[in-house]
């Protein structure tokens, strides 16, 4: 099942491509201004002659661009990216040549008919930290066991909002034959409902790794026969009416042209209405619509507008039952962003009911 999706992965760059070398002692200045012109570098001798080129290039970057309201953030962060992925490193037969660096297992999983390719630095520091994630698992406070996330697949890193749905669902006392997970992702919120003995969840996402990845994780288990998976948009193939329809939205509208991992943190203003007027469709008469969300968009001042709040005031469709709030922790002192606003960041739970 799902052997046809194809995943999302780096772009390999074919081998013999003209670049500019750096190497230990090379003139670091010069590699920026080459990069800034447009035209790539190639890491050789070892791995950490790369890091040392990223490194550089963030002081070069924070001193021509100011880096501390939130929209700066994201300016700088752009032009970060477009310029660190110039920086290219060898693959040669599914390992990178260059000493001293990591094996990364995706290269051979995700590339098995190309052996030797260049990539992106930072896709490579990507691939690697995924592998890892993979390999060793990563912990989640409301789940029994570890999460293995596939590479393209977002995961939870905070937990507030995860921690709401749990005590939200410790306290469910309707119907738990079946409910719908819109947006899966590494599958936090299905993992949860089956925990709280719903017997079965449809899960949909549009991000092909979310769905490979959980078919695999799940495998001939019996998980597998109590979470379906579908690789389509919101409701995907699913139309059967149901009692609980959850769904855990991008909490930030788009700015920008959407990248793969974005997706799951930006959505543009179509989502919200067609969200809405396809979950009427699908929810039974007495049954619940829950969505979790943030104020993140309105304290960072990307918006005022609120979706949720938009569609019981005008959509005509759901009325609130309950909307529940959690504080988010504080920033660590240890980040190097800005981001004071944090301190008044809340997740958000809503409960909905038709009207």
């Amino acid at each position: 099942m799902f052997v046809d999706i194809e995943v999302n992965k780096p772009e390999p760059i074919a081998t013999g491509i003209k670049t500019e070398s750096f190497r230990r002692g090379s003139d670091v200045q010069h590699a920026i201004e080459v990069l800034e012109a447009g035209s790539p570098i190639l890491i050789i001798g070892f791995y950490s002659n790369g890091l040392s080129l990223l490194q550089e290039l963030h002081v070069h970057l924070s001193r021509k661009f100011p880096n501390t309201s939130f929209q700066e953030q994201r300016v700088y962060r752009s032009e970060y990216r477009k310029l660190s992925n110039l920086i290219l490193v060898e693959i040669v037969g599914h390992k990178l040549a260059v000493r001293k660096s990591p094996s990364i297992g995706w290269l051979e999983k995700l590339y098995p008919e190309t052996s030797d390719f260049l990539l992106p630095l930072p896709q490579i520091q990507g691939l690697n930290s995924a592998w890892q994630w993979y390999l060793n698992g990563v912990s989640i406070p409301v789940l029994r066991n570890k999460l293995h996330p596939y590479y393209g697949t977002y995961f939870p890193t905070r937990f507030e909002h995860l921690v709401l749905f749990d005590n939200w669902l410790k306290r469910y006392e309707g119907p738990k034959k079946s409910a719908i997970d819109v947006g899966i992702g590494c599958g936090v919120l299905s993992l949860q409902m089956i925990k709280y003995g719903f017997q079965k969840v449809f899960g949909t996402d549009t991000n092909p790794n979310a769905i490979v990845g959980l078919a695999e994780f799940m495998g001939d288990t019996k998980l597998s026969r109590k979470i379906e998976l579908d690789f389509g948009h919101l409701f995907g193939r699913w139309e059967k009416q149901t009692e609980l329809i959850v769904f855990n939205p991008p909490w930030l509208p788009k700015l920008h042209d959407l990248e793969n991992l974005d997706e799951a943190i930006y959505y543009d203003e179509k989502l919200f209405p067609e969200f809405f007027l396809e979950a009427k469709k699908r929810l039974l008469p007495e049954g619940k619509l829950v969505l979790i969300f943030s104020n993140l968009a309105q304290i960072t001042n990307m918006t005022e507008e609120h979706p949720i709040k938009k569609e019981l005031a005008e959509g005509g469709r759901f009325q609130l039952e309950r909307c529940l709030n959690r504080a988010v922790k504080t920033a660590s002192e240890k980040t190097k962003r800005d981001q004071n606003w944090r301190s008044s960041e809340e997740v958000e739970l809503w409960v909905l009911t038709h009207k």
